[in-house]
């Protein structure tokens, strides 16, 4: 379910979309989350959000500086930093 989550933030972020973006920090939030819940829920969701932006990367075919920026504010956008 959280997977999903992220692809739909990622892809609404992707299309430029201007709906509210649900990031792993607002999940957390949302669900309470304190110590080792939170960082175990944020490290997932990170993961999750890298494979996701790896896969769009990939389906860009984009590399270089341009594959490590993009991977860099996927990842950022979906984490919330």
């Amino acid at each position: 379910m959280k997977t999903l989550i992220v692809a739909i933030a990622l892809t609404l972020t992707a299309t430029g979309a201007n709906a509210q973006v649900v990031t792993c920090k607002a999940q957390a939030s949302e669900k309470k989350l304190a110590g080792a819940a939170l960082t175990s829920f944020m490290k997932k969701c990170e993961s999750d959000a890298k494979k996701t932006c790896a896969a769009d990367t990939n389906e860009k075919k984009l590399s270089g500086a341009a594959k490590n920026s993009h991977m860099k504010k996927c990842v950022g956008d979906a984490v919330g930093t």
